[in-house]
């Protein structure tokens, strides 16, 4: 079960890459938004509802295994986060890259109050919660994006 477990919570192993593993994790996402998008609208919100619960649960595990607290190889929350900030983003390359560099930019930011729970929660729940927030912000520029440019 540590085996499945861990490979969830590193993105399918890409944690494990060298250098910037939350990057690589943040690619995961775009992969899966193309699935699940091609979901009707209720389909597409249910999977997202299941990946976070995934993620909160592999998230917590995998810091368990790895005994290291919020450990670089845990990318399922950027995962996560990416997928927040992608709801309504067409199936384009200029919004997809674009989401990407917002995505990343929030989540190495962390404006509050995702610094605040990074550096105060613990578990699985706060390993996940200040990459949704970094989703959040990136889901609110897309979206006045999305509106300015008629994507």
């Amino acid at each position: 079960m540590d085996k499945l477990i861990m490979a969830i919570a590193t993105g399918l192993y890409t944690g494990y890459l060298p250098k910037a593993p939350g990057t690589w994790g943040t690619l995961v996402a775009l992969p899966l938004h193309l699935l699940l998008i091609r979901l009707p609208q209720t389909g597409y919100f249910a999977g997202l509802a299941i990946i976070l619960v995934v993620a909160v649960s592999t998230a917590g595990s995998a810091e368990k295994i790895l005994d290291t607290p919020d450990a670089g190889a845990i990318v399922i929350d950027e995962i996560m986060g990416m997928l927040i900030g992608l709801i309504g983003a067409p199936a384009k390359v200029v919004p997809l890259v674009i989401a990407f560099l917002l995505f990343r930019f929030f989540d190495i930011l962390k404006p509050f109050p995702a610094g605040w729970v990074d550096a105060h929660l613990h578990g699985g729940a706060a390993i996940v919660l200040d990459d949704v927030i970094a989703g959040l912000y990136t889901l609110l520029v897309m979206q006045i994006l999305k509106t300015w440019l008629s994507w």
